[in-house]
């Protein structure tokens, strides 16, 4: 620039004009996640949301916060950015659900060095799909345009979702007991964890993501690893406003052997029989592609589980139907036993590729 040019916000790299623009573009999107207690109306400095009308009498309000990690690094290098949102949404909303609160609404941060209308617009696109899948409101959210942060390309994605539960519906976890079974909701894959070991694989093994998968040839290994996370919200919450569940893990980084513990009372500990379930076929090849031990998988990846739910043996085979019949796959996966609060996996030789019998422990 000439010394006497005067300076404006472009010239740093910013464009308020394409800001706005993305803000009227993706407003209807918004509108499209209306909801009892929310109107979705984008442009004021924050977002309304009215417990009244959404119909709760004495709630407590629960908050969560994500982000999507190295999986992004693979939607901008393999332009797949229409699941992302969803992931993003979803790392939210599962982690509400499983203290018994609806997600109610949803805000999002997207940064990045220089603002791609088309890209924002696609992930924010997802974003409301997510929502729509979890039944919360798109009320507001941020577009933050910073040069010098930022690669050319990249850009990053946050998540703060509120959710709302009556205060005598919250799911704590107290009245798990010896006796009670563990129900694993399968995955659609990967999810949103583990994703840096994924791309290191990727890297040091030489995959061809645009090729199809050694185990599945009618889809690209890319699409596998793209797809995006279950959300279990509006299965799960029938069943958790009828008091037929009593406690809930996300499986998330850590895994079965991490997360389940989160939700134990002292005195009990969950045990979970490898042999149960058939390993899905991803998590399969990751394995074989790592050479990973099984007590590392049951650490790293969520194994083919994207949510446990623990309920009374006499309620299992009820709960389990009712869950198929919302559209969830459902597996039997394991027990709570007495004994210090923790998680123990095991399997037999062959198991998840063991050469032996094997256990994995944490906690106790």
């Amino acid at each position: 620039m000439a010394d006497t040019e005067p300076y404006t916000y472009a010239h740093a790299g910013v464009s308020i004009a394409a800001g706005n623009a993305l803000v009227r573009a993706i407003a209807p999107l918004a509108k499209a996640t209306r909801r009892a207690g929310a109107d979705a109306e984008l442009g004021g400095f924050g977002g309304l949301f009215d417990l009244k009308a959404a119909g709760f009498t004495d709630p407590l309000l629960v908050a969560a916060n994500d982000g999507v990690g190295t999986k992004l690094k693979l939607a901008i290098e393999w332009n797949r950015h229409e699941g992302v949102g969803i992931d993003l949404v979803a790392m939210c909303a599962n982690d509400l659900i499983v203290q018994g609160a609806e997600p109610l609404f949803f805000l999002d941060y997207y940064a990045c060095a220089k603002l791609d209308a088309g890209v924002a617009e696609r992930v924010i696109a997802s974003i409301a799909e997510g929502c729509r899948q979890a039944g919360c409101a798109l009320i507001g959210g941020e577009t933050a345009e910073m040069p010098g942060m930022y690669a050319a390309e990249d850009y990053d994605l946050a998540g703060f979702c509120v959710g709302a539960v009556e205060r005598d519906r919250v799911l704590t976890g107290r009245s798990i007991a010896a006796g009670d079974v563990i129900l694993g909701l399968a995955s659609s894959g990967v999810h949103s964890n583990g994703f840096s070991l994924v791309r290191r694989l990727a890297a040091d093994r030489g995959w061809k993501l645009d090729r199809p998968a050694l185990f599945d040839q009618d889809r690209l290994l890319i699409d596998h690893l793209m797809a995006p996370t279950r959300i279990y919200v509006k299965s799960l919450l029938p069943l958790l406003r009828a008091g037929r569940i009593k406690g809930l893990a996300h499986i998330t980084g850590g895994g079965l052997l991490e997360n389940l513990p989160r939700v134990l009372p002292e005195g009990v500990h969950a045990t979970i029989d490898a042999d149960a379930w058939a390993q899905p076929r991803l998590m399969a090849f990751l394995q074989a592609q790592g050479r990973i031990e099984p007590e590392e998988m049951a650490r790293t990846f969520n194994c083919g589980v994207g949510m446990a739910v623990i309920v009374a043996a006499a309620e299992a085979e009820a709960v389990a139907a009712a869950l198929a019949g919302a559209g969830e796959t459902v597996l039997r996966v394991g027990v709570i036993e007495e004994g210090r609060r923790g998680c123990t996996v095991r399997g037999s030789a062959e198991t998840w590729s063991a050469r032996a019998d094997w256990t994995a422990t944490h906690g106790g």
